[in-house]
């Protein structure tokens, strides 16, 4: 296929004249076996033979006549990856002249032929030259095709601008344009441009089984608010998501050709992405009732997404979040519908224990995914007793919970930041990872398990979306440390770690994802910034497009983060990525102190007691508040 695409010009147009010269005989030869039959018994052939009804010179001439026709149209100047209506209609012409001049032919050659041999010859040409020049294009793709790696894209939108771009990718070596994506119900299943339009929980389906890599959105008419939820709900899918500006937004300056650059999560994590699709994972999940509170945040919903693959009996979902309720639910209830899940979307905090009662007792819930929680640190710093009420006791509601509803399952979904932490959030996940520690030691039914990953790309909580707009305005890019690093991980791999430590979790297990190296935040924004198609701005280079400023740590921020105090636990689980790690908790009588003291503060409201609690009973944390209003409760025990 490359060999050809670098012929030149003349020699791809001789090629093309040639071939067109051969089929006029074959035209003429159809011609008569419309006419009179193909069949000939008294034809030496057994088929029709034009020689009985045309001298040869007779057929000489309307050949030649014919090849002037076809020089004068010019048809081998159509190129052939442009053939649309306009070419079509080209050669439509061109044969209507080659049936006038063979007719104009017959009669001064006074042949004799039907009359109607003409016009049959020239509609002939016209079938054969279309369908030899779709052929050759698809047979030219198809080579093309084999050994390359074309990336799958989905076309968001099969309106006018949708169809133009799909054209211009069935050209690329690069994309290979595979659905179109559209929420108009009367064009599902329609084919355009060749390519079929689907609804848009196909296209979630079609992301998780990796057919879609990225998304191409291409409506022009959309509201701006309405594009940036599209860009949200598409990222979700852990795609790379490019809006397409019109046409008449890049002629008039309004948008620019860097406006398509965009970054994709998987570019930035500076390692191979973990496979994680594991048979174990719907084996474990297949045919039980699952629950997962925060259902309407980044790893919740993900979570949700692809719990619907292990086929579920049901799914219900846990928010406090009205709008981001019914926002998962009504992006989930396709897809559920068509697999068969009975999905149930219940309003209700995880400190409410009749909620959460209510909902375990309702839907006979097996497995719990504990998602919900507060994790913005700057946050929590000025928060704490709502971050204790939500991470701390809203945790300790549904152990207990699960408890007593006799659950099979029940896993936390951590973070990084509750190893040492030095701020109020990560310290409150901490105090919550001990809580289900000490369910363990008390229950014989549940098996409790615990998963710690490290930043998000692409949640809410991430530095991917801030940089995204800081890049998109110009800069600056604010980091706030040249020298703060932390591990990364994408929201599919995050979503999947959280349904592998149900899949194996034994009791008590502590799971974590073997990340690769840390990755500094300063060279993640330089990355993003040369990945968005613009240079740094910096001392060294005052001609940059952004610049990037430091502007110091946050209250509570660490300059690297851990996922675990002691690397020598780690134990092999069935997938080399995933280890498996076993911590110390409280004792009973200190865990239940523990809960005394943060039920006495968040009743208190008192913020410097949270700190306090958190200074006596997790390992590595220091108060930054020495006032306290409580009585010291016991020391804590070294905990891992």
């Amino acid at each position: 296929m490359r060999d050809l695409s670098t012929l030149p010009r003349s020699t791809k147009s001789t090629i093309v004249l040639a071939t067109d010269s051969l089929l006029l005989p074959l035209a003429l030869w159809m011609a008569f076996g419309f006419r009179l039959g193909p069949l000939d018994p008294s034809s030496p052939l057994g088929v029709v033979d034009p020689l009985a009804w045309l001298e040869l010179a007779d057929i000489a001439v309307i050949w030649l006549g014919s090849l002037g026709v076809l020089a004068a149209f010019k048809l081998y100047h159509i190129k052939l990856h442009a053939i649309d209506l306009d070419a079509i209609r080209r050669i439509a012409f061109c044969s209507a002249a080659i049936g006038l001049y063979a007719a104009i032919a017959a009669f001064f050659l006074q042949s004799g032929s039907p009359r109607s041999i003409p016009i049959l010859y020239g509609a002939s040409f016209f079938l054969l030259a279309v369908c030899v020049r779709i052929a050759a294009l698809r047979i030219l793709r198809g080579l093309a095709d084999i050994g390359s790696n074309r990336k799958p894209v989905a076309i968001y939108g099969a309106g006018a601008a949708g169809i133009q771009l799909a054209a211009s990718l069935k050209q690329s070596r690069e994309l290979e344009p595979v659905m179109f994506v559209d929420d108009n119900p009367s064009l599902h299943n329609v084919i355009v441009s060749g390519i079929r339009v689907k609804p848009f929980h196909t296209l979630r389906k079609a992301a998780r089984q990796r057919r879609v890599e990225q998304v191409l959105i291409a409506i022009t008419s959309l509201p701006q608010s309405r594009k940036e939820d599209l860009v949200r709900e598409m990222r979700d899918l852990g795609c790379e998501v490019k809006v397409i500006p019109s046409y008449v937004d890049l002629v008039s300056g309004k948008a620019t050709v860097d406006s398509l650059i965009s970054v994709s999560p998987d570019e930035l994590l500076g390692r191979d992405k973990v496979d994680l699709d594991i048979p174990e994972i719907a084996k474990a999940y297949a045919g039980r009732s699952v629950m997962v509170t925060g259902a309407g945040g980044s790893i919740g919903g993900e979570l949700c997404r692809q719990l619907l693959a292990c086929a579920p009996s049901e799914l219900v979902l846990f928010e406090r979040s009205e709008p981001a309720l019914y926002e998962v639910e009504r992006q989930l209830r396709p897809e559920a519908d068509e697999n068969g899940v009975v999905l149930h979307a219940v309003l209700g905090s995880v400190t409410d224990r009749p909620a959460v009662d209510a909902a375990l007792h309702n839907h006979a819930v097996d497995v719990i995914l504990h998602a919900a929680a507060y994790k913005h640190v700057p946050l929590i710093e000025s928060n704490e007793v709502e971050g204790a009420r939500n991470n701390v006791l809203g945790t300790r509601t549904m152990v207990d919970a699960s408890i007593d509803a006799g659950l099979e399952r029940f896993i936390l979904v951590s973070s990084d930041k509750a190893v040492r932490p030095t701020n109020v959030m990560g310290a409150t996940k901490r105090l919550a990872e001990l809580i289900v520690h000490g369910a363990q030691q008390r229950s014989t039914r549940t098996r409790f398990s615990l998963v710690r990953f490290g930043n998000v790309l692409g949640s809410s909580g991430s530095v991917v979306p801030l940089f995204s707009k800081q890049i998109a305005a110009g800069g600056p890019v604010t980091v706030t440390h040249d020298e703060v690093t932390r591990f990364f991980m994408t929201i599919p791999e995050a979503a999947r770690l959280v349904l592998l430590a149900g899949a194996y979790a034994q009791g008590d297990d502590l799971f974590v994802l073997d990340m690769g190296e840390p990755i500094k935040i300063m060279s993640l924004a330089k990355r993003m910034i040369e990945l968005s198609g613009r240079t740094v701005r910096g001392p060294d280079t005052p001609e940059g497009d952004v610049a990037i400023e430091v502007i110091g740590l946050r209250p509570g921020e660490k300059l690297y983060e851990e996922v675990l105090v002691d690397d020598n636990r780690l134990m092999a689980t069935p997938h080399p990525k995933i280890l498996r790690a076993t911590t110390t908790g409280l004792a009973k009588d200190k865990l239940t102190s523990m809960l005394f003291a943060v039920e006495d503060v968040v009743a208190r409201r008192d913020n410097g007691a949270v700190r306090s609690i958190a200074s006596d009973y997790v390992d590595g944390f220091a108060t930054k508040h020495s006032e306290s209003q409580i009585v010291p409760f016991p020391l804590r025990n070294e905990v891992g």
